[in-house]
């Protein structure tokens, strides 16, 4: 009998054969991009395969840029995704350092950057997303938007300098780089324009936690802080707040959010609505998928239209496009996972699984918020639809299984009572 993985490419094969794929193309050379190139090699296909990179580095891990790799604790090199011994073999293509500046949808092509045109017979599109700038945001030296590795060993070598760091936004990339900056030992101020840092997506428990956390740490946490302007001549020298108080500034990092990178896909006839939407399944349109930040789909374990835009969902989601490439026309399997992430900030590790919301009925079920060492389970429509813990990884794992299994809100708190 032959081994499963072997029946596995045959069955892919035989579906390339039928689809008569002999091109396929992943844009965005990115963590979801590599992981659906390698679920297509495993699934059979063997046409020639090309990921185009709008960066000139083989995939990277971007988690460490706002930790190890800020921190100084690491060098680039660590963070590579790519690994000689696994992905040489597979025989990828590489465009790099070149972007995709149009898709013909009727014509099956791509158009890149420098005038090259490049055919398709499936495509997977994993673009990610793009740091949203403050309106008005000066080209001032000193301001510092993070999200390639560019963008990181230049914020990096701005705080080798010392300066005194103002942070916008306090949502996890902003926390993230205060934390950083306070490990080597700068004056960081951080703003967030909410009453507490992420009581919007966690409630106001967690959220007055994380304040008191970085406060403890020595942060000038100020909320429901409007920026007004950032100021400088020659660089940024301030930032100034609605209510006209000025905050000295030599490095500013604005962390307000992603936008999907889809300006390149206007006009493709591909819909695009706070991303690259798509079927349960990932399917944009007849033989092309999306995955990780760039991708919009409706999950049907929440019956939600939802973009993630966490490493978990790029690795998850990015493997599932590759397959359901290679399964071509009809409904597909949908793509029903439940949203895992995590954040280190000083000596505590947040991790989150599912859908939290700050207005869902949320129980601290092990440990206390007042430790920092917990378990919080929220609830929604008598479901449990999120699990949020801090220092207590392990048990974790089990609450994301109850939640793609459904599990009521109630039979959940007496299972953590039991576990108790």
């Amino acid at each position: 009998m032959a081994a499963p993985h072997a029946l596995a490419q045959d069955e892919g094969r035989a579906r390339e054969e039928e689809m008569a794929l002999r091109t396929i193309v992943v844009v965005g050379a990115s963590l979801a991009g590599l992981r659906g190139a390698e679920a297509l090699r495993a699934g059979g296909f063997d046409g020639r395969l090309v990921l185009v990179g709008a960066e000139p580095h083989l995939p990277y891990d971007r988690p460490p840029l706002s930790k190890e790799i800020l921190q100084g604790r690491w060098e680039p090199a660590r963070a590579s995704l790519h690994r000689p011994e696994t992905h040489d073999p597979l025989g990828l293509e590489w465009r790099l350092g070149v972007r995709a500046r149009s898709l013909d949808l009727a014509a099956r092509a791509l158009a890149l950057e420098g005038g090259d045109r490049l055919a398709f017979d499936a495509l997977l599109i994993a673009t990610g997303a793009a740091p949203r700038p403050l309106r008005g945001m000066p080209p001032l030296p000193g301001v510092h938007l993070l999200r390639t590795l560019e963008d990181c060993l230049a914020l990096r070598a701005a705080l080798e300098k010392g300066p005194r760091v103002v942070v916008v936004g306090a949502g996890f990339i902003g926390a993230e780089v205060a934390a950083s900056c306070r490990a080597r030992g700068l004056t960081v101020t951080l703003l967030e324009a909410l009453a507490l840092p992420l009581a919007r997506a966690l409630g106001p428990e967690i959220g007055a936690l994380y304040a008191a956390l970085h406060r403890d740490h020595g942060v000038d946490l100020r909320c429901n802080a409007s920026v007004a302007a950032i100021e400088g001549a020659d660089r940024v020298e301030a930032v100034r707040l609605g209510d006209g108080t000025r905050i000295p500034a030599d490095v500013v990092v604005v962390g307000i959010g992603v936008a999907p990178a889809t300006g390149w896909l206007e006009g493709s006839g591909l819909r695009l609505e706070d991303g690259v939407v798509c079927d349960e399944s990932c399917l944009a349109a007849p033989g092309v998928a999306a995955a990780g930040d760039v991708a919009r789909w409706r999950n049907p374990l929440f019956d939600e239209s939802m973009r993630v835009e966490h490493w978990t969902n790029a690795v998850e989601q990015g493997a599932h496009a590759g397959r359901r490439l290679l399964a071509g026309e009809g409904r597909g399997e949908p793509y029903a996972n439940v949203p895992f992430f995590w954040s280190d900030q000083y000596e505590v590790k947040l991790q989150a699984a599912g859908r939290p919301r700050g207005d869902d009925r949320v129980q601290v079920v092990h440990g206390s918020l007042a430790e920092r060492r917990f378990v919080a389970l929220y609830g929604r429509a008598g479901r449990l639809v999120g699990a949020v813990g801090m220092n207590r990884a392990r048990l974790l794992v089990g609450y994301r299984r109850m939640i793609h299994e459904r599990v009521g809100f109630e039979e959940a708190l007496a299972a953590a009572a039991r576990a108790a």
